[in-house]
């Protein structure tokens, strides 16, 4: 699917601003989304509250 992450990838010094998603955009307006990261899958759900929980 996609080749390993490596520690660089996350180097935060290269990067100004890290990227912004709306929740509701990745959930479809729905309140779970799937993500996927070296083919782990993890699942971000959208609490009533009004939180975020993510899952493996």
């Amino acid at each position: 699917m996609t080749a390993p992450l490596h520690s660089s990838t996350f180097d935060t010094a290269s990067q100004s601003t890290p990227p912004c998603h709306d929740a509701l955009d990745l959930t479809g307006l729905g309140k779970k989304a799937q993500i996927v990261l070296n083919d782990m899958v993890y699942t971000l759900t959208i609490t009533r509250a009004g939180k975020l929980i993510l899952t493996k």
